[in-house]
């Protein structure tokens, strides 16, 4: 549990010091992480979902900014 609180913790600073994520990329990216932690319960499965909800909450931005 300790490893996927540091990997939730890593991809969230990773994304928030990028400072070109949207709100909808972070928290695509949160809730990916933490259904990744939840369901694989490795650190890989932490980063895998968080790169998940990243690329939807991207895609949705591309959707609704038109």
């Amino acid at each position: 549990m300790l490893k996927s609180s540091i990997a939730v913790t890593v991809v969230a600073a990773v994304a928030a010091l990028s400072g070109c994520a949207s709100q909808a990329e972070l928290v695509g990216a949160g809730t990916g992480a933490a259904v990744g932690a939840a369901v694989g319960g490795g650190p890989m499965a932490t980063v895998g979902g968080a790169m998940v909800g990243y690329g939807a909450g991207h895609v949705y931005d591309q959707k609704h900014d038109q």
